[in-house]
C-alpha cells in the first residue's frame, strides 16, 4: 500500500515522504496512530497545502522533547524492590517501572519509550538506560536498584 507519512517514522522516512508498506502495517499501525495517510490524490493535494503547518508543528514537538531531555539527562531513579542476600531480584524491574519512577520526579514518558536493551532488571545495583523522547531525541538515565533484603 503507498502512503504518504504525516511524521518522521524510525527506519521508514520523514514527514511527507510517500512510501510503501505492507498492508497490515498501514492499516492497523500507521493510519490509526496519524502517523501516515492513504496516498490518494486528494490526500497527496491536502499534504501539499498542509506541508508547512505540519513541518512547524514537528519542528516545536522536536524542540519540546530536546528541552525534556536537556532536563532529564543524567537524572537517578531510585527504585526499591524485595531481593535475596545475594542481591536478586524477586521479580524484576522492568520498563513500566522506571516510566512510573520517572513520573514520580515530573517527566512525563510512555513505557514503551524506556529502552531496556538487556530486557528487565533483575540485579540490586546501577544500570544506565535511555529513553526515547522523539525519533532523533534520546536522554540517558541512571536507574538505581536498591534492594530490601528478606531472609
Amino acid at each position: 500500500m503507498q502512503i504518504i507519512l504525516m511524521e518522521k517514522v524510525v527506519n521508514l522516512g520523514n514527514l511527507g515522504d510517500l512510501v510503501k508498506v505492507k498492508d497490515g502495517y498501514a492499516r492497523n499501525f500507521l493510519i490509526p496512530q496519524g502517523k501516515a495517510k492513504r496516498a490518494t490524490p486528494a490526500a497527496k493535494a491536502e499534504f501539499e497545502a498542509k506541508r508547512a503547518e505540519l513541518e512547524k508543528v514537528a519542528a516545536e514537538k522536536l524542540a519540546a522533547a530536546q528541552a525534556v531531555a536537556e532536563k532529564m539527562e543524567g537524572t537517578v531513579v531510585s527504585i526499591t524492590r524485595k531481593a535475596g542476600v545475594d542481591g536478586r531480584l524477586f521479580g524484576s524491574v522492568t520498563n513500566h517501572d522506571v516510566a512510573e519512577g520517572l513520573e514520580a520526579l515530573g517527566f512525563k514518558v510512555e513505557k514503551s519509550d524506556v529502552r531496556m536493551p538487556e530486557g528487565p532488571l533483575k540485579m540490586i545495583g546501577e544500570v544506565e538506560l535511555t529513553v526515547a523522547l522523539h525519533t532523533d531525541v534520546v536522554a540517558a538515565i541512571k536507574v538505581a536498584v536498591v534492594g530490601e533484603v528478606i531472609g
